[in-house]
């Protein structure tokens, strides 16, 4: 269901966003749509990566900070490098 949304910007910002509005020949309803669903999909893949994150240092008994940080299990730069590699599907 669409629901209909008021917003109150500045004249100017509004003839600018419609000119690249035209430019990319959309709307400037379509592109604060495109806008926020970006927004609510970044937060949520911040979220999982948080998630995954913590579950692999939970995993692993490394404590993220705090006294213990730093003891325990060790990882080297490489290993941590090739962990985001990973998470973002490059290796």
């Amino acid at each position: 269901m669409t629901k209909n949304l008021t917003l109150a910007i500045e004249d100017e910002l509004l003839d600018r966003a419609r000119i690249i509005a035209a430019i990319r020949r959309t709307s400037v309803n379509a592109m604060v749509r495109e806008y926020l669903e970006r927004e609510v999909r970044r937060e949520g893949d911040d979220a999982r990566r948080a998630d995954a994150w913590a579950a692999f240092f939970r995993e692993t008994g490394t404590p993220r900070s705090g006294p213990e940080a730093g003891e325990g299990v060790k990882f080297d730069r490489e290993e941590l490098y090739n962990e985001v590699l990973r998470e973002r599907g490059l290796l």
